[in-house]
């Protein structure tokens, strides 16, 4: 294989195979990443992000596909790793416009499916399910899926094969010897692979500064075991991720195995389950299962409620039965709540208020050794590099500290800094066997989504919310006569967010008074019958007052109506 790739490299007048990251990198999540090779584009997952405190009423962030729409003709599909929202949460606004095929295993495509239903995109979306070892063709790519093991069943890593070389892409993985589901990563595929010539390993930084190894997912089994056990008498709820397949069937275990009914809570929970209950991922008896409104039926020690919201999302499950605003679910004293998760990254704040308003409620909440990671540690990212042996290093899906820890990493396994590459979103980086050089830059900016709008909300408009979140709003109302510019109304001045008025009448009658006298300069220069520098002269007076008096600095919207 090696001989036949150099051969092609030099037909073509050693052109390179370009490697796009437009997410997933600076951060953990949105992970999104185009392999190009002059007509041919295939692309490696496409996941959304959550909002950062500071967007302010952002719901998602997406991945900017302009560099996707301005060569869709060479757009071959999307091959996905694994059913995470960070690498399939994109794919229903992606496909509205660039509407490609998708590849991905079995589980994967019935979650991808899923969504796309919920946004009718059913009928005008290609899908295939690959099986592990299966390779498809895709313009000059030939692609392969390879068994891993991850924190959701069905995860593959890809060998890409190009006319310039190998790529090996691990997705997210961990060397697990004994999974729940399934069998463990294919580590003897791997080093076939490795054998016939790697050019480049995109590889998991998750928890590359965490030594040794991942705990593997069965030793959580043990501990719910255990759990269940010394809390015979009360009521047990868990709240775990979603996706996490393999973390759901070991609750499932240890409930049959201590004579308890499931209730699923969560919207996101009973869609997944469904799905895979249905493909034979989940096994579980269907008298098992009971709907959350025959909860009243069991007494406390018969019940197990598998529930969202571990990371502490204010409208999910969990946070909303802490807060008590759950409208069938009431937290009471002797409730066992496990977190079966550790906190996301600014996750800490939100799960330690959830934490805090259960144990007020007198439920005990148990979050130790509840949960292992999907991630692989050093020793397994050691492992991977060892059997691929690439020629060039990319770390991806992490935070820049994650992607420079990765990047000593496989400097100290030998693989030359220079050629150890550190990109940033966007950044085009051209790879063959001869040469590898940033030559490029693509747009890569996260596009935010509000609602039904997407990229209707840029930085000014976020620049807008925080200020009215900080200081508040003053509008200023004058009705002017129309062509004599008398005023017949006003000034009125109207607050939100900045004083509460009744409190602040004096302010309020002073701030009148600067509105007027503003005003009345702007209304007797006779050659200013322009609002703009009207409005401007309200603003820059009101405001100068206003800081004076209040060290703030509100928005003002100074309104005028002619009659």
């Amino acid at each position: 294989m090696r001989n036949n790739t150099k051969a092609v490299v030099k037909k073509t007048d050693n052109k390179c195979v370009k490697i796009i990251p437009l997410g997933g990198l600076e951060q953990i999540g949105m992970n999104i990443t185009v392999i190009e090779y002059e007509n041919d584009i295939i692309v490696i997952d496409c996941g959304l992000s959550f909002p950062e405190d500071e967007m302010l009423g952002i719901d998602l962030v997406i991945p900017d596909v302009t560099y996707l729409k301005e060569n869709i003709e060479k757009v071959r599909g999307f091959v996905i790793t694994h059913g995470h929202e960070d690498h399939i949460g994109s794919l229903p606004y992606v496909l509205k416009e660039v509407n490609a095929p998708i590849y991905a295993t079995k589980l994967t495509s019935a979650i991808i499916e899923s969504k796309l239903k919920e946004h009718n995109l059913l009928k005008t979306t290609k899908r295939r399910v690959i099986k592990y070892g299966q390779t498809i063709n895709l313009g000059c790519f030939r692609v392969e899926f390879i068994r891993t093991n991850h924190s959701i069943a069905d995860a593959a890593a890809l060998a890409i094969y190009t006319p310039a070389g190998i790529i090996f892409h691990t997705g997210d993985f961990k060397v697990d010897y004994t999974p729940v589901y399934g069998k463990p990563i294919d580590l003897q595929r791997i080093g076939e692979i490795g054998k016939k010539g790697v050019l480049a390993l995109l590889c998991d930084s998750t928890n590359v500064e965490r030594p040794g190894y991942t705990m593997s997912e069965s030793t959580v089994g043990k501990t719910f075991d255990s759990i269940f056990a010394d809390h015979s008498k009360q009521r047990i709820i868990v709240a775990t991720f979603a996706s996490n397949v393999d973390r759901i069937q070991q609750i499932i275990n240890s409930a049959a195995k201590y004579g308890r009914k499931i209730v699923i809570e969560g919207r996101s929970m009973v869609n997944i389950i469904s799905v895979a209950k249905e493909l034979g991922y989940i096994k579980m008896p269907d008298e098992m299962l009971i709907d959350i409104e025959q909860m009243k039926n069991y007494n406390d020690n018969q019940l197990v409620l598998i529930t969202t919201g571990s990371q502490g999302e204010t409208m999910a499950a969990l946070p909303r039965m802490a807060a008590s605003i759950h409208k069938k679910v009431t937290i009471k004293p002797g409730d066992v709540v496990i977190l079966s998760s550790t906190p996301i990254p600014g996750n800490e704040k939100a799960v330690s208020k959830v934490i805090n308003e259960l144990s007020m409620k007198g439920a005990k909440v148990i979050y130790q050794d509840t949960h292992v990671s999907g991630h692989a540690c050093q020793e397994e990212i050691k492992l991977i590099y060892t059997l691929i042996n690439p020629k060039y290093a990319i770390p991806v899906h992490g935070e820049y500290k994650h992607l420079i820890r990765h990047a000593e990493l496989a400097q100290s396994l030998g693989i030359p800094k220079e050629n150890i590459f550190l990109l940033s979103s966007g950044k085009v980086l051209s790879l063959s066997e001869e040469k590898a050089a940033i030559t490029g830059e693509v747009p890569a900016q996260g596009i935010l989504v509000d609602g039904l709008g997407v990229g209707d909300v840029g930085n000014i408009v976020l620049r807008d919310r925080q200020l009215l979140s900080e200081n508040g709003l003053i509008i200023v109302v004058v009705s002017l006569e129309k062509y004599s510019n008398q005023v017949l109304a006003g000034p009125d001045i109207v607050s939100r967010g900045f004083v509460y008025v009744r409190e602040s009448e004096n302010l309020m009658d002073e701030a009148r008074d600067v509105v007027e006298k503003a005003l009345m300069r702007s209304l007797s220069n006779r050659n200013n019958s322009d609002w703009s520098r009207m409005k401007t002269e309200i603003k820059d007076s009101l405001s100068e007052f206003i800081w004076k008096k209040t060290k703030r600095n509100p928005m003002i919207l100074p309104i005028i109506m002619e009659v």
